[in-house]
């Protein structure tokens, strides 16, 4: 690791490093809230929770600001727990292994959990530093915003009382967000017919594995496999020439993530066995092929599985099915915005794919700038579901944050990073999701700007933060701070 100049970054770190001993994967928050309210305890600062779990802790405007209007630090505490197939890391009680690659952190094979920890570690520095000119400040910890912003969601009228709003929560340094998509999940189980395979069958399992995965909303436009979707087209090949029978299918693990790796059970007769392994290779050549400029690292594998339980499969349509639902659900981007260029619009994220309790339970995430889309997006998954005889259910979903390029704070934070940094901030809407059209929408004439380190590949275990973009927007935030007045 390079040397860290910048003073307060080193500060920010070790308070990240204690974060990041503390178990805190989405709706699994209370170890790291119980720490929030203590850590205000101990600095003799008010905090209080509500009926979710959010915290909020009360920072005194320093003297000269005492009549300022307050402003509200936000970020949430959960992150997306995942880890690569050979990592024994126990996200319920094991801390992040930080690993230090010239200038910027990351994990030992799992998520680093900056996103959004980083947020946390800047607010509670900033909480601490006695010698820094600022209004009241409201720290706002939302929990479970990685699986549908259950907790800005929950946020109550009046928990809040200012009226500006700093959200921590973007990935670029010097890019200010204005506005988001807007999103729902859908949740769909099938029900599973299974019965004893002939003599003569033999069990296989096929791996998809190496993938990039990464965040669905910030990586979706770049052409990353989905390990599932692979996972279907391979299946849907072997199927045309085999008796393939399904004994289970896995793959994905967040709602938010794109599908790293995944794996299928099958019951195959022994004398097909060699084609199938035929299909399987040629599936590789061409998902390398399609893939040839992303996904380095793709790999399917192919081998006999040994015993299965109970010696039982799903009948052939019903592995006919599987296949099928899987093959049809949408997975990309399905419109760029018409308002701003580059930006995705609507998009779909298929998540994961399990058999579970003799049922497959598919999770899909859908986001849309345009809510008119967005419901129509759901009610394309809804229809597959429906064909296919699964049940099917769709969240509530949050708003779109609508970008407002005349808000007053936008003009100053504009200003202040010129004068700080000797050059313009870009301005942008981003395709993820970001709690501010939740908080915004709960409180009314909120003004509202979201703004972070550079982080790369979040919601995966390539995730990683550029340390040297923690001091330039600590020092940002400082002079912004100081220009609320």
């Amino acid at each position: 690791m390079k040397t860290i100049e910048h003073e307060k970054t080193k500060e920010i770190l070790a308070t990240f490093e204690a974060i990041s001993r503390i178990p805190r994967c989405s709706k699994h928050e209370e170890h790291i809230c119980k720490w929030l309210l203590q850590w205000a305890m101990e600095n003799d600062l008010k905090a209080e929770t509500d009926g979710v779990g959010n915290v909020l802790i009360h920072v005194p405007a320093t003297a000269t600001y005492a009549k300022a209007p307050a402003v509200v630090i936000q970020g949430h505490v959960d992150m997306v727990c995942e880890k690569t197939p050979d990592s024994r890391h126990d996200f319920s009680k094991d801390p992040i292994e930080f690993v230090f690659e010239e200038d910027w952190l990351k994990a030992n094979h799992t998520t680093l959990g900056a996103d959004n920890g980083i947020a946390l570690a800047i607010a509670l520095e900033l909480a601490k530093d006695k010698k820094i000119p600022h209004a009241e400040l409201e720290l706002l910890f939302t929990v479970d915003e990685e699986t549908g912003l259950t907790g800005a969601n929950a946020l109550q009228p009046g928990f809040l009382q200012g009226k500006v709003l700093l959200n921590v929560d973007s990935e670029d340094e010097g890019v200010f967000t204005v506005g988001c998509a807007g999103g729902k999940d859908t949740h769909m189980a099938l029900d599973l017919d299974y019965e004893e395979v002939a003599p003569g069958q033999v069990p296989f399992q096929l791996k998809v594995s190496g993938l990039l995965g990464g965040h669905s909303g910030v990586n979706i436009h770049e052409q990353r496999a989905n390990a599932i979707r692979l996972l279907a087209r391979t299946l849907d090949w072997i199927r045309r020439d085999c008796d393939l029978r399904i004994v289970f299918v896995s793959g994905g693990t967040a709602h938010n993530a794109i599908p790293r790796d995944s794996l299928a059970t099958v019951f195959l007769p022994a004398d097909q066995a060699a084609v199938a392994g035929e299909h399987v290779r040629e599936a590789e050549k061409v998902f390398r092929a399609e893939f040839k400029d992303v996904e380095k690292d793709l790999n399917l594998t192919w081998s006999e599985f040994g015993q299965v339980q109970d010696n039982r499969a799903m009948t052939v349509a019903c592995s006919r099915r599987v296949v099928d639902i899987l093959l049809a659900l949408p997975h990309g981007v399905a419109a760029m915005s018409q308002d701003i260029p580059g930006l995705v619009e609507t998009s779909n994220n298929l998540a994961s794919a399990k058999v579970v309790d003799g049922r497959l339970k598919v999770v899909t995430s859908q986001r849309s700038s345009v809510m008119s889309r967005l419901e129509a997006m759901t009610g394309q998954i809804e229809a597959v579901a429906a064909l296919s005889g699964a049940e099917v259910r769709s969240s509530d979903g949050y708003p779109s944050w609508q970008p407002n390029l005349q808000s007053p704070l936008l003009a100053k934070c504009k200003r202040v990073y010129r004068k700080l940094y000797g050059k313009e901030a870009k301005v942008e809407a981003i395709h993820a999701g970001l709690e501010c059209g939740i908080i915004g929408d709960k409180n009314p004439g909120m003004d509202m700007i979201s703004f972070g380190p550079t982080l790369k590949n979040p919601h995966s275990p390539d995730e990683k933060i550029y340390v040297p973009s923690i001091g330039k927007v600590w020092d940002f935030l400082i002079a912004l701070l100081k220009a609320l007045k």
